[in-house]
């Protein structure tokens, strides 16, 4: 590897790695599997960098591996969204109250959905990727990707209803 390659790595991965870690965490919906996720990710960008013309490339590559490594990971025998914890989960201020019942209800619904329909979901509205981008970075069709969509929002819609899911800004 070149030493400029070596330069341009660390300087991706510093730009760009929380934005990364919040993708594959809405995705697999655990922090420690977010982690694990895109660090696997970015062990194949690395060892890819030397082939990839542009680094403005490499951004896409990792979301690919993260979307691809985490579709597989949904398809393991016994792999299970649910994870025990010995403590509850952080509490916000309550003045934010009916905010943060918003965002669990919506998050709830989110690791509700099946894998790709969550996965397209995230790469669409929080990633704002095109259609073509998701497609791309989920190893499908367009069309593929506009069913996927389309199927999760009538869920969501379904589960939360129009006005909830409206106003929460599936995205954030």
């Amino acid at each position: 590897m070149t030493d400029r390659a070596r330069r341009d790595f660390p300087e991706f991965v510093a730009a760009r790695g929380a934005a990364l870690q919040r993708a594959a965490y809405l995705m697999v919906g655990d922090a420690a599997l977010a982690q694990d996720l895109v660090q696997e990710a970015l062990t194949k960008t690395y060892v890819a960098w030397p082939r990839l013309r542009d680094v403005a490339n490499a951004e896409a590559y990792t979301r690919k591996a993260i979307t691809s490594t985490a579709l597989s990971w949904f398809r393991r025998k016994g792999w299970n969204a649910e994870r025990s914890t010995d403590r509850p989960p952080e509490l916000t201020v309550a003045d934010h109250a009916e905010r943060v019942a918003t965002s669990a209800s919506v998050w709830a619904a989110l690791q509700a959905l099946p894998a790709r329909q969550r996965v397209a979901v995230v790469l669409r509205f929080y990633d704002d990727l095109t259609e073509a981008q998701t497609a791309a970075a989920m190893g499908c069709a367009v069309g593929t990707v506009k069913s996927q969509v389309s199927a999760a929002l009538t869920k969501l819609r379904a589960r939360l209803g129009d006005d909830l899911l409206i106003d929460s800004e599936v995205t954030r």
